[in-house]
C-alpha cells in the first residue's frame, strides 16, 4: 500500500523562494525610474531607465525564480512513485505495522502463484517486477532482463490485457505496477 507522503523540503523551499522572486520583480519593475523628454512643445515619457542595480536584482530574481519553478516542476510526479532508486539509504519514514505486512506477504503469494502459469518471457518480466516489490520503471525490466525494448513492451501489454500489470506515465517513462 503507498502512503501519502507530506511535500519533500526542498519542494517547500523553492515554493517560498518562487513567491518570493516573484515579489522582488514586481517591485522592481514598479519602481523604473521613468525618462523624461522634452522636445519642443510636447514633454512625455519615451522608456523607463533601470540602474545598474535594479538590473542585476532583476537578473538574481528572475533566475531563482526559474530555478525554484523548475524545481517544483520536476519533482511533480516523482513523488508519487518511488523510483528504481533502490540504493537509498534514508530510512522509511514509519515501519510498517503487522497488518499491513500481512497484506504485503498475501499480495506476494497472490503473485507468485500467477508468475507460475506464465509463457516464458511474461514470467520473466512479471517475476522481474515483483522481485522489485510490485513497482519498477519499464526501462529498468530492458536492463535487468536483457529483453529488447519491443519485446519487454509486448510482453508487457500482453499482461496488461490479463489484468496482471498497469503501466502509469512518469515523465518520459512508464512506472510497471502489479495488479
Amino acid at each position: 500500500m503507498r502512503q501519502l507522503r507530506s511535500r519533500p523540503r526542498s519542494e517547500v523551499l523553492a515554493a517560498g523562494l518562487l513567491v518570493i522572486a516573484t515579489a522582488i520583480l514586481v517591485t522592481q519593475f514598479l519602481q523604473a525610474t521613468p525618462t523624461v523628454v522634452a522636445g519642443g512643445e510636447r514633454i512625455g515619457i519615451s522608456s523607463w531607465q533601470f540602474s545598474l542595480g535594479d538590473a542585476v536584482v532583476i537578473a538574481v530574481g528572475a533566475c531563482a525564480a526559474g530555478a525554484s519553478a523548475t524545481v517544483l516542476l520536476s519533482g511533480a510526479g516523482s513523488s508519487a512513485v518511488a523510483t528504481a532508486d533502490t540504493k537509498r539509504s534514508d530510512p522509511p519514514a514509519q515501519q510498517p505495522d503487522d497488518a499491513s505486512n500481512e497484506l504485503l506477504q498475501a499480495r506476494r503469494r497472490e503473485w507468485e502463484t500467477t508468475s507460475e502459469r506464465l509463457a516464458s518471457n511474461e514470467k520473466l518480466v512479471y517475476q522481474t517486477v515483483l522481485d522489485a516489490d510490485g513497482v519498477l520503471p519499464q526501462s529498468e525490466i530492458g536492463d535487468r532482463t536483457d529483453l529488447s525494448k519491443a519485446t519487454v513492451s509486448r510482453t508487457l501489454d500482453s499482461l496488461e490485457a490479463r489484468d496482471l500489470v498497469e503501466r502509469k506515465r512518469r515523465g518520459m517513462g512508464n512506472i510497471v505496477l502489479l495488479t
